[in-house]
C-alpha cells in the first residue's frame, strides 16, 4: 500500500489516501473529495490519455459519479478483499458472538462516524477486545497458510 501524503485540499499530513481519478490529486476524507471534485481540473497528460479510451458508460446515480473502482488505484488493487471473501465474515460464527458484545460495537460505530479513522483505528488497535476482533476477521479473510504444520 503506498504511504499517504498530505491531504491536497485541507493540507493535514500524512492522511492523502485516495486519488482523484481525473487529476491524480490527493484528498483524505468524504468531505475533502466532495470539495475537490467540486473545482477538480483533470491534469492535461491525463486528460490526453482519456480522449484516445473509449467512452466509460454513463456513472450509476445509486452511487453518485464516481465508483468505488474509480477511487481506488491500481497499487491499491492488491489491498482489496473479494466479496466472496467478504461474505465469509457475515457467515463466521465467532464473529457473530464477538459482534454481541455491546463495547466491540461502540467502537467500531466510533470508527463509522471518525473524520479521523486511521488514528482512532491505531489507538483501538491496543484495545485486547478490539485486537481480538481484528484477528478474528484476518483468519476469516486470510486463513494462515499451513507450511509449518507437521502431518499427524
Amino acid at each position: 500500500m503506498r504511504a499517504a501524503g498530505p491531504c491536497g485540499e485541507c493540507g493535514e499530513r500524512d492522511t492523502g489516501r485516495y486519488r482523484c481519478p481525473r487529476c491524480a490529486g490527493t484528498y483524505c476524507s468524504v468531505r475533502c473529495c466532495r470539495t475537490h471534485r467540486e473545482r477538480c481540473a483533470p491534469h492535461p497528460n491525463r486528460e490526453r490519455d482519456k480522449e484516445q479510451e473509449p467512452p466509460a458508460a454513463p456513472p450509476s446515480p445509486a452511487h453518485g459519479p464516481w465508483s468505488l473502482e474509480d477511487i481506488l488505484g491500481e497499487e491499491d488493487e492488491q489491498d482489496r478483499v473479494p466479496l466472496q471473501k467478504l461474505k465469509l465474515l457475515g457467515e463466521s460464527e465467532e464473529l457473530r458472538a464477538l459482534l454481541l458484545n455491546p463495547h466491540l460495537r461502540q467502537l467500531l460505530l466510533t470508527i463509522d462516524q471518525a473524520e479521523d479513522k486511521s488514528s482512532l483505528m491505531r489507538r483501538f488497535m491496543q484495545e485486547p477486545l478490539f485486537v481480538e476482533f481484528a484477528d478474528c476477521c484476518l483468519r476469516i479473510v486470510e486463513p494462515p497458510e499451513k507450511e509449518n504444520i507437521l502431518p499427524e
